[in-house]
């Protein structure tokens, strides 16, 4: 960058802006993700609305690419750029509970431990991820799901308006009532149509308890626990969501010595239900197996919400990818447990995600998300530390992915998509042409292209 664009910028924006050699820019330009490693031109810590209008209006005025940090969670890094100027939502963290019309208004750069931890102190929730902190915009803006999707949607489902700052630096509110088109595209557009600096949302009463915890099993009985959940996870309650995880198992009490660093499969689960009633169903997972060990217990909601935050720290170097799955088909089960036994290190896996219940409740055209009818889809992860052995995790994850892609129907999630360019059919799907015309109208010129990207001008490919 020059020194006449660095004083331009830090003339307009003034102690917002972050520069190279400030001790702050490299821990603000740093995202979740290790393997990820861009350096912006600068970082601007916006503390409001008017703060992203005026950033947003000179990056468009001087032919600056923008990116935007909200958590920093996005598997494939699309909140840091090379050249960019990277903005840093994390100011703009307001939530305001009305508990009694069970609505909540959340800003742009909070996380969800945030967002978990004030609407709990009413007794309610929204539907959110699985790590705390995660960002709510970015999960949102992709979909969004975690334990309670399958009893109250996604969380684009429970979005009931939200403002945004158009690549103009105007500031648009969006609802079912008012610029409907653009309030369609950003429940799972992604980050495609503008910055939002605040979300309203609906709440449920959760709570303040739930059941949750994973169970164990060797992997020896990994088949016949998979063929269970196969069987009778699609008709669960609502109330209960359950992720099964092909992994090595970590030192916890509730395990026996010999299990440690074993190969294990793991049934994360989770009942928003009395927990009573809730070991019940989820003992029809597990196949008449006897579980190696267990730490399903009831918890405090924003516990379970926070109990895998261990297992993702920052820094960890991550790639994964994403499949989407009808049926987990024996010939599937076969695959995954194969590849298992291949896992490069302790801390990879080869994940199952539940989706069904009340996601699949609307059509594949009602918001931009298009996967409604997917049961279940699958994300191996390769997480490591050493750079030296990226090629090495970047080959495994891909011939891994390849065996389960055979077992697979089109469509990735677009948040677990570690690639930065070229997976809009796969994320998009039917919704790519739709997208692609309330891009033109929203952002013509692209200017918010670091994510899953919608070229205004593309000609939509449906995957």
């Amino acid at each position: 960058m020059t020194d006449t664009l660095q004083n331009f910028l830090a003339t307009r924006l003034g102690a917002n802006a972050v520069f190279p050699g400030n001790p702050e820019f490299d821990e603000r330009r740093q995202v979740w993700n290790g393997y990820i490693d861009r350096k912006p031109i600068a970082v601007v810590k916006v503390k409001d609305v008017a703060d992203v209008s005026e950033t947003i209006r000179t990056a468009a005025g001087r032919g600056l690419n923008v990116c935007v940090k909200g958590g920093g969670h996005n598997i494939a890094g699309s909140a840091v750029a090379d050249g960019a100027l990277m903005i840093d939502m994390s100011g703009l963290d307001q939530i305001r509970i009305d508990a009694a019309n069970r609505v909540a208004q959340v800003g742009g750069g909070a996380t969800w431990a945030q967002f978990d931890a004030a609407a709990q102190a009413e007794g309610l929730a929204a539907p959110g991820g699985v790590v705390s902190s995660t960002g709510v915009a970015g999960l949102t803006l992709g979909g969004g799901f975690g334990w309670l999707a399958r009893l109250h949607g996604l969380a684009v489902d429970n979005v009931l308006s939200a403002t945004l700052v158009l690549a103009d630096g105007t500031v648009a509110i969006c609802s079912a009532d008012e610029h409907a088109d653009l309030f369609w595209a950003i429940r799972g557009g992604s980050g495609n149509f503008g910055i939002v600096t605040e979300f309203t949302f609906r709440l449920h009463p959760v709570g303040p308890a739930v059941l949750f915890g994973p169970t164990f099993f060797d992997l020896k009985d990994a088949r016949a626990v998979l063929n269970a959940y196969a069987e009778h996870a699609p008709s669960l309650p609502r109330e209960a969501c359950v992720w099964a995880n092909l992994m090595t198992a970590p030192p916890a009490p509730v395990l026996p010595e010999e299990s440690h660093g074993t190969t294990v499969l793991t049934l994360m689960q989770s009942y928003a239900g009395p927990p009573e009633a809730g070991y019940a169903v989820l003992k029809s997972l597990y196949g008449g197996v006897e579980p190696v060990g267990s730490a399903l217990t009831p918890r405090a909601y924003t516990e379970a919400q926070s109990f895998l935050d261990p297992a993702y720290v920052a820094g960890a170097r991550n790639y994964w990818r994403t499949h989407n799955h009808h049926a987990l088909t024996p010939e599937l089960i076969d695959t995954l447990i194969e590849l298992a036994q291949t896992l490069p290190t302790p801390e990879s896996e080869i994940l199952i995600c539940q989706l069904g219940g009340a996601v699949a409740d609307i059509g594949a055209d009602a918001t931009a998300f298009p996967h409604r009818h997917i049961p279940f889809m699958s994300t191996p992860g390769a997480r490591w530390h050493d750079p030296a052995n990226d090629e090495a995790m970047v080959a495994w994850l891909a011939s891994v992915s390849d065996r389960i892609s055979d077992h697979a129907v089109p469509g990735s999630y677009v948040n677990f998509i570690a690639e930065s360019d070229g997976q809009a059919p796969s994320a998009y799907q039917g919704n790519l042409d739709r997208l692609a015309a309330i891009k033109r109208k929203y952002d013509p010129h692209n200017l918010f292209r670091f994510n899953q990207n919608i070229a205004p001008d593309r000609a939509a490919e449906i995957a």
